[in-house]
């Protein structure tokens, strides 16, 4: 039985595709910025987005720990979302390797920071305070595209105040296609932008961050810092290319079957639909029932993330296809039905 992996969109498997991509890579030492098809990423990126320049690194939290380090000094602050990635799952990096201290502040529904929060913690000019320096969102979060309008006003209320704007771009283009607006729109709005290559675009491994040729050099001179530096990279480079290419319009798809699965689990008793947002879908069960329902679904061969919280998230990604959406459906319908 095939497993169907409703994790996350980490959990993708390269294609057949993109494997041939990777192989036929031309490669050399990124290190000493050799590497023809990591220098042709960054640059397709830079130009695709409206940035100066790109860094290839491994990770997301990479990525944006980069960002973070190259905006802000010892002493200095960002203003977060309290639930964002940056702060409460990329364990304390900024914190702990910068000196930088977060000032996370309550996100609306929308996944939005209000501006009257955001303005109201940025800090006086005052030695008693760190340094307000950084305004970082996350496009999507929790699934949910942050408006565009909201976007243009957080950027004016950040440049009148003085402070540089990151964008934890996990899913950017899963915000794109859901705005239905080209992803340099969203970004337009950001000093700098972390991309995520190894979610919905599909690629084993890596990120880009995007920005300014300054902030670039000095993300590139701490990823060296950070044990980044890599050296035939553009094996892994290739296959993000071939992501770009094939697997953005394609995003639409597992936006589709993320509504699909809701729509099924809805009618199912014993389930509260929460919400679907682009490809995740946000589920509340019986906290009582967590360890069962996982134990029938991996008897079904279905992978979901359970813990010890009632709300579940369920994802759709390129390796999800209609019949996983239709056999998950049945599968809970199975274990609810049988009381």
């Amino acid at each position: 039985m095939e497993t169907i992996d409703l994790r996350s969109d980490t959990v993708t498997q390269p294609t057949a595709a993109m494997r041939a991509a990777m192989l036929d890579a031309r490669v050399g030492d990124d290190v000493y910025g050799e590497d023809p098809t990591v220098n042709a990423l960054q640059e397709r990126l830079a130009d695709d987005l409206g940035f100066d320049a790109g860094l290839f690194v491994p990770t997301g939290t990479q990525s944006n720990l980069l960002a973070l380090l190259a905006h802000c000094e010892r002493g200095d602050e960002y203003i977060v979302g309290m639930e964002a990635h940056t702060y409460k799952y990329e364990g304390g990096g900024a914190a702990v390797l910068g000196s930088i201290q977060p000032q996370p502040i309550v996100h609306a529904e929308d996944g939005t920071l209000p501006l009257e929060r955001i303005r109201a913690a940025i800090k006086p000019v005052d030695p008693h305070f760190a340094r307000t320096r950084l305004l970082a969102l996350e496009n999507t979060w929790q699934g949910r595209p942050l408006p565009l309008d909201y976007l243009r006003d957080a950027h004016d209320l950040a440049r009148s105040q003085g402070l540089g704007i990151h964008l934890d771009g996990a899913r950017l283009f899963n915000a794109a296609v859901a705005c239905n607006v080209p992803a340099r729109e969203i970004a337009r709005h950001f000093d700098t932008v972390s991309i995520c290559l190894s979610k919905g675009l599909g690629t084993p491994v890596g990120s880009v961050l995007l920005g300014p040729h300054a902030l670039i050099d000095k993300a590139r001179r701490w990823r060296k810092v950070c044990g980044g530096g890599w050296r035939q990279a553009g094996i892994l480079a290739a296959a993000a290319l071939h992501a770009l290419d094939h697997h953005v319009a394609r995003l639409q798809d597992d936006h589709d079957r993320a509504a699909r699965l809701a729509e099924g689990l809805r009618s199912i008793p014993g389930i509260d639909l929460l919400g679907q947002h682009t490809n995740m879908v946000f589920i509340h069960v019986p906290g009582d029932r967590l360890r069962a329902l996982d134990a029938h679904l991996r008897d079904a061969g279905i992978r979901i993330s359970i813990g010890y919280l009632p709300t579940l998230r369920l994802v759709t990604h390129l390796d999800i296809d209609d019949d996983g959406i239709a056999r998950t459906i049945a599968a809970f319908a199975a274990f609810f039905a049988a009381g």
